[in-house]
């Protein structure tokens, strides 16, 4: 089963993140890859850099970033393949930043294949 794990931290690492929580990730990156669960993953650029996108009356319309005004930012995702909800959970349970923000877990669908 595939899974997008939606890395949320509650901290704002706009300036960058610390070396600690750098060199964690780059633990958690390899413990998985070596397990064979991770597919892919990135971390994002800051809110601040971001676009939206949306389309009012067929005209496209676009925002810079960042839109939300919550604490709460998307830092990044990972797409993992494991064989359930369980198991999705447990490997978001050893990510960094599920210590200091959450990690969301979404279940991938086959709608568009």
């Amino acid at each position: 089963m595939k899974y997008m794990l939606l890395i949320r931290p509650d901290v704002d690492y706009s300036g960058g993140a610390p070396e600690e929580m750098i060199a964690a990730t780059e633990a958690w990156v390899r413990e998985m890859t070596e397990r064979g669960v991770r597919r892919e993953g990135a971390a994002l650029r800051p809110p601040a850099e971001s676009t939206g996108v949306s389309r009012r009356a067929g005209k496209v319309v676009t925002t810079d970033g960042p839109y939300a005004e919550s604490k709460e930012q998307m830092g990044g995702f990972d797409l993992i393949d494991c064989r359930d909800l369980d198991e999705a959970i447990e490997i978001a349970g050893k990510h960094p930043v599920a210590e200091i923000g959450m990690v969301e877990i979404r279940a991938l669908t086959d709608d568009f294949d």
